[in-house]
């Protein structure tokens, strides 16, 4: 009697891990942040593998070209339900600039961040919200840190429009120095076939003093199991006469 009411135990537990598990969700890739949030006593382990920014310009008549790579990395673990903290770090780093027959390389370290989410509840078996509040503090080399502190709060809102399709839009409002910017992300996630899904973002940035700044994201997901994920990205530069390209690859774990 005794083994089989430790039995019905572990499997409870087991199946009470598993919808923990399916109810979660990551918030790589892509430039917006889902509206999953870690369960409490877990750890989600979010990593690029690496992260890819190409810049190609035109400075003083001659062709500059810029490619970094960086390994960021985010951890996310629940507090209490509906809340997790989030410690980020955009990793070491490594870059390269043609110009004028001549490369330049660089190596150093990112910036560091904490944020804070929380889900809304919205009454709505398809509707789900959450906000954010992030610190990204500028404890990078000067290659590759933003120089000053950067105070960023944010919302998304997801839709789950049927079983294939998801909708969404996440804002971002940040203050960096006394001058604020205003980001907003509309997306759209859409299964493909068995484990692969894939999504499509447009990223409208306006930052103080500053053009419109417009891009455009796609990317591949592939889930290992309920809890991990392979992903790869891509995103183009719209507006300017500037080339700039980011890319990566990732890969997110929930322990």
């Amino acid at each position: 009697m005794k083994l089989l009411q430790k039995t019905m135990l572990l499997v409870c537990c087991s199946s009470s891990m598993a919808v923990l598990a399916n109810d979660f969700s990551f918030d790589r890739p892509g430039t917006g942040f889902g509206t999953g949030i870690t369960p409490v006593g877990r750890l989600a382990w979010e990593q690029s593998l690496p992260s890819v920014n190409y810049q190609q310009s035109t400075l003083e008549g001659d062709r500059q070209k810029n490619l970094t790579l960086n390994g960021d990395v985010l951890l996310r673990t629940g507090l209490a339900s509906g809340l997790e903290l989030q410690l980020g770090w955009d990793g070491p780093a490594w870059s390269q600039t043609k110009y004028r027959g001549q490369t330049h390389e660089k190596s150093g370290n990112g910036d560091v961040s904490i944020a804070l989410k929380k889900a809304i509840d919205l009454n709505d078996d398809k509707m789900s919200m959450a906000v954010l509040a992030r610190a990204q503090i500028a404890t990078g080399n000067d290659e590759f840190s933003a120089h000053d502190d950067i105070y960023t709060v944010g919302s998304s809102l997801d839709y789950k429009f049927n079983d294939l399709v998801n909708t969404g839009i996440s804002m971002y409002y940040e203050v960096q120095n006394s001058d604020w910017s205003v980001t907003a992300v509309p997306n759209i996630n859409y299964k493909i076939a068995g484990k692969l899904s894939g999504f499509s973002e447009f990223v409208y940035r306006k930052q103080e003093s500053q053009a419109y700044q417009y891009s455009l994201g796609q990317g591949l997901i592939y889930s290992l199991n309920d809890r991990a994920q392979l992903d790869a990205s891509i995103a183009v530069q719209l507006n300017g006469d500037d080339r700039d390209y980011k890319a990566g690859l990732g890969f997110a774990y929930l322990f």
